[in-house]
């Protein structure tokens, strides 16, 4: 007896990082559920995503073009799916930004939320009305821990990941999560760690940035880097979590509307919620970070060590 037919997955922002890696886990399913478009804006950087789907290509998995900020390029890559209907959309595409706002211009910043949440919000406004008219659909957003919490130098980045992450907030109150046979529509959320490749502004050779010394905070500090001149590394999840996550995410019944890959920032984040005032978390970090770098950075060591996938497994009960 022929089982279901595979899902049409189309993944945002394939040319690298994680959307590279979640086409390719999806399209290797062991059971063949998925049948996955893989876009990007650029088709000349397809070549590490051609390499890694290996014998997938052409079979489960199809590379398309795709610029999440042009309305028509958007109309045409959907134009061209078969059949017309898209089961599930991943929005992944992303850019970071990384610099104190003085050195920023508007027109920048516009840049940042013309893909992170205007691009977004293009996909979904062009997939959305048929998914409520069959009633079946799948709505993944890739967000990040800076749209829950705010962080030093990622004024604009934040500002772009809070956007996104009220907006699905707003959407999920009127479409319902039922399950999936129920004919319902699903929305879920996975919320990744800090972004690796970013855009760092106003930095100057040497590391140390015009928009760092603006900001006052003394002569000796370094653009991107705490006093104490240790670097702020944007640290992501390991590399196989967030495809593993998006894959059960994808695949569940009635997924969480907010699923976090990275638990290294949970305590980051509980901060906030413990203390409606905001001072709590914007307190403890500020001197984290400013007063007691050696302490931030043992703890951060420590907490990675505690939500590593390996230490669990080792302490999982028997």
């Amino acid at each position: 007896m022929a089982g279901p037919a595979p899902r049409t997955v189309l993944v945002t922002g394939c040319s690298s990082g994680i959307g590279l890696a979640v086409a390719v886990r999806l399209a290797q399913d062991p059971q063949r559920r998925f049948q996955v478009i893989a876009t990007m804006r650029d088709l000349s950087k397809k070549g590490k995503l051609e390499e890694a789907a290996g014998p997938a290509l052409g079979k489960t998995l199809s590379i398309q073009r795709l610029d999440v900020c042009s309305d028509s390029s958007v109309a045409e890559c959907l134009s061209s799916v078969p059949g017309g209907r898209v089961d599930v959309l991943v929005n992944n595409a992303g850019v970071g930004h990384v610099g104190p706002v003085e050195s920023i211009s508007v027109e920048e910043m516009k840049r940042v939320f013309e893909t992170n949440f205007f691009g977004a919000v293009r996909m979904i406004k062009a997939v959305l009305p048929e998914m409520k008219r069959r009633r079946s659909g799948h709505i993944v957003v890739v967000s990040s821990v800076m749209g829950l919490q705010g962080i030093v130098f990622n004024d604009v980045y934040a500002a772009s990941k809070f956007a996104v992450e009220g907006f699905c907030e707003s959407g999920a109150l009127r479409i319902p999560r039922r399950r999936r046979g129920h004919g319902a529509l699903l929305q879920g959320r996975l919320p990744a760690g800090l972004p690796r490749d970013l855009h760092h502004a106003g930095a100057e050779p040497g590391g140390r940035g015009r928009g760092a010394r603006r900001t006052g905070m003394g002569r000796g500090t370094r653009f991107g880097a705490t006093p104490s001149g240790r670097p702020l590394a944007p640290r992501g999840s390991g590399g196989s979590l967030r495809p593993q996550a998006m894959a059960s995410v994808i695949g569940a019944q009635r997924p969480a509307f907010r699923t976090q890959t990275n638990g290294l920032y949970t305590p980051l984040v509980a901060l906030k919620y413990a203390d409606p005032s905001g001072d709590l978390s914007v307190r403890t970090y500020y001197r984290l970070l400013f007063h007691y770098g050696t302490l931030f950075h043992l703890s951060m060591a420590v907490l990675r060590c505690l939500t590593c996938g390996c230490f669990r497994r080792r302490i999982a009960p028997l």
